[in-house]
């Protein structure tokens, strides 16, 4: 590990300069699930250069960042290594792309992370989900051929308290029921993962409706079920404003745009009906594509990206109160 400190008298602050290499440790993998890091993984798969990724714990003293993901910490399946000697120059990252209500209580780890990772846009490190990015070729978009599908959603995690389920079940008083879809473990019809996206783009309108409301909690409801598969989403949970802020304001429908859900019923009817209406939705893909975070490495590698931008003396004294904003 080559370290590169230079200080500046150009303020009270020193500036550092970023290693020429760059070592990240991965001290736990996400829900267990581990990936091969051998080789240059974050220049060959991702063109990110001098990021080297490990999850060999007996680097720990060798490495720049370290970085664990709050689930393992909360359900005790890994915990924080206080009990080795930390180097003074090593950041710890915390990470999770959970909704608050998920992150439980994280006042025992005041103190000792230097920065966050999070789909949250005040995160140290922003992790949306997904992004538009610019088209990358000529080719014409093609909306997908709509069957006899007004609405499809995949859903496991139903409960009758949530409000998207509320909605979902008022949806069915106004919209007939052959015209909607509706696929998942809640219902005991699991699409695989080669089948999600042909069957999501059949239909209409997809509803991409996160099951917790809370600023940026934008998920692959949104960027994969609905975008990435050429069906109009239908969102529900952050504001329309935040949505507007990573998307254009004429990609989706808003449930909140309507002052009752027999309104909006009524509107997906008409603009199912109604074929330039519905191609409006798209006009977007003219410019740009769908680009989705699937690969935990490559959010890893990213790191890299904003080592030099990160401050460096940065300390989370209270990271209960920031991440339950």
């Amino acid at each position: 590990m080559l370290h590169l400190l230079i200080f500046r008298q150009l303020s009270s602050a020193p500036v550092y300069l970023r290693p020429q290499n760059l070592s990240i440790l991965v001290w736990h993998w996400p829900f267990g699930i581990s990936y091969n890091l051998e080789g240059d993984i974050c220049w060959s798969r991702f063109g990110i250069p001098g990021c080297f990724l490990n999850d060999n714990r007996s680097l720990f003293s060798q490495s720049d960042v370290v970085v664990f993901h709050h689930h393992e910490l909360w359900t005790g399946h890994s915990n924080v290594p206080l009990h080795l000697p930390r180097p003074p120059n090593q950041k710890w990252l915390w990470l999770s792309l959970e909704p608050p209500i998920k992150n439980r209580n994280q006042s025992a780890y005041n103190g000792l992370f230097n920065w966050t990772m999070s789909y949250r846009r005040d995160a140290d490190i922003f992790m949306p989900y997904g992004k538009l990015i610019p088209k990358k070729t000529n080719k014409t978009f093609l909306i997908p051929q709509k069957q006899k599908c007004l609405v499809s959603w995949v859903v496991s995690n139903y409960k009758q308290d949530y409000i998207r389920s509320k909605i979902f079940q008022q949806l069915k008083q106004y919209i007939p029921a052959e015209l909607i879809e509706v696929y998942g473990n809640w219902n005991k019809r699991p699409l695989s993962a080669k089948k999600l996206l042909p069957t999501i783009s059949r239909c209409y309108f997809y509803l991409a409706f996160e099951n917790s409301a809370y600023q940026d909690y934008i998920t692959e409801k949104l960027w994969r079920n609905s975008l990435q598969a050429g069906s109009v989403p239908l969102v529900y949970g952050t504001s329309r404003a935040n949505y507007e802020r990573l998307v254009p304001p004429d990609s989706f429908i808003h449930v909140n745009d309507f002052s009752s859900i027999k309104d909006l019923a009524a509107f997906l009817m008409q603009v199912a009906s109604n074929k330039s209406h519905y191609e409006f939705y798209f006009k977007w893909h003219h410019s740009y594509e769908v680009k989705t975070y699937t690969d935990w490495r490559e959010r890893f590698c990213s790191i890299c990206i904003y080592y030099n931008q990160l401050p460096m003396h940065k300390v989370y004294h209270d990271l209960y109160s920031w991440g339950n904003k």
